[in-house]
């Protein structure tokens, strides 16, 4: 059956909030027997000052995973989305600390990333979650 854009956002946030690497592993395959190819990163810090090291991570980990070529085409799609996702995020994180995964995950033409963390002041956490999508080039 083919994967919509609704499908692959759902499929990086999923990725996004798995709790532990071995449930990373597992949700990526079997995202993979559907067709949907997936990878996650951790991020953490002072989100403002992490944007940078954030956008290079999710490229560099969609490269590594397959999800794109090294093409700057992909490059910017993954950048972009990300961009867009921390965004959503950034006024809720402004000067704060976060820790969390930012999740990416790509069918076809669609392409996705979700961001997943907490937001930490003191003891006080708040959860927040962003998706954005991308269409590239049908080609892997």
């Amino acid at each position: 059956m083919k994967k919509g854009s609704l499908d692959v956002a759902r499929a990086c946030a999923e990725i996004a909030m798995t709790s532990s690497r071995s449930a990373e592993e597992k949700k990526v395959e079997e995202l993979k027997e559907m067709g949907i190819k997936t990878v996650a990163v951790d991020v953490g810090g002072n989100l403002i000052d992490s944007i940078p090291k954030i956008i290079e991570r999710a490229i560099i980990a969609s490269r590594r995973s397959g999800l794109i070529k090294e093409a700057h085409v992909y490059d910017g799609a993954v950048a972009g989305a990300a961009r867009e996702a921390i965004m959503q995020v950034a006024m809720k994180a402004n000067g704060l600390n976060v820790g969390g995964k930012i999740g990416v995950a790509r069918c076809e033409e669609h392409l996705s990333v979700c961001i997943f963390m907490s937001i930490g002041l003191l003891h006080l956490n708040e959860v927040v979650i962003a998706v954005a999508h991308r269409s590239v080039p049908n080609e892997y």
